[in-house]
């Protein structure tokens, strides 16, 4: 229906074969897109780096972007190789435990600080290095939870970082929309990913879940890559701000 080809796309947050940005990241180089894709850092190497060579990335980094520099040396390599973006797919989100197994009252300035910062902030920072780069425009997706908006069982501090996120998307999407880039949030139901396993009772999550959809099935990954594929082409190019729900109607359910 769409193609790709051609296209330049920057995704960052591949933790291993079960990663949200692993299914766009596939999904996107199905329909053609040229590929830059992080791992974190010299720990996670080993097991993004075959990952990005099984699909003949171009660019391969590693990204914390908690460091001082590593998302401008990114963008500086997109830059030199490439000269342009055409998607920019950010999955990445983080509470330290402590923070995320407690009660939203409780949280710690400082891990809200950097519950924040990780999760919705380096989004922006992203857009913004993104932006000189889409002359012509472009697509901008992150990756949020029902939790935004809706209190889930031990989502915790993670619920308050995604509506902020989600209101960022907003936010950033009307600013951006008069150059033609479109901003998006993929919100997925409960996925068995690494990064929810540090969520409490997440097998709880899950098979309520699964019993609440109404189609009785959990999203997959490449149910949300088939989305962010569509997002990212020509034909989306009149959708922004939306926050899109992947989840057998799971969010829709009382």
């Amino acid at each position: 229906m769409f193609s790709l080809s051609g296209q330049k796309t920057l995704i960052v947050g591949i933790a291993n074969e079960d990663s949200i940005a692993w299914g766009c990241a596939r999904a996107l180089r199905a329909q053609g897109a040229d590929l830059a894709i992080t791992w974190l850092n010299a720990k996670a190497e080993p097991h993004v780096r075959p990952l990005a060579e099984q699909l003949g990335a171009d660019i391969m980094m590693p990204l914390d972007v908690s460091q001082p520099g590593q998302v401008e040396a990114v963008f500086d390599e997109i830059t030199q190789r490439w000269g342009r973006l055409d998607t920019l797919i950010h999955s990445i989100a983080f509470a330290p435990k402590a923070d995320l197994h407690g009660r939203v009252i409780d949280c710690s300035a400082e891990g809200f600080s950097k519950a924040m910062d990780i999760s919705v902030h380096s989004f922006l920072r992203m857009i913004r290095l993104a932006e000189p780069l889409m002359p012509e425009g472009g697509t901008c997706l992150s990756v949020s939870f029902f939790g935004s908006s809706r209190v889930v069982d031990h989502y915790n501090i993670m619920g308050p970082v995604k509506a902020a996120l989600e209101s960022a998307v907003r936010y950033a999407s009307a600013e951006l929309g008069p150059k033609g880039i479109s901003v998006h949030a993929l919100s997925p139901g409960p996925l068995a990913t690494r990064a929810a396993s540090g969520i409490a009772h997440f097998d709880e999550l899950l098979n309520n879940a699964a019993s609440r959809a109404p189609t009785h099935q959990l999203a997959t990954i490449e149910d949300v890559g088939a989305v962010a594929a569509f997002l990212a082409s020509r034909e989306a190019k009149n959708l922004t701000g939306g926050v899109h729900a992947i989840d057998g109607g799971y969010s829709i359910t009382a």
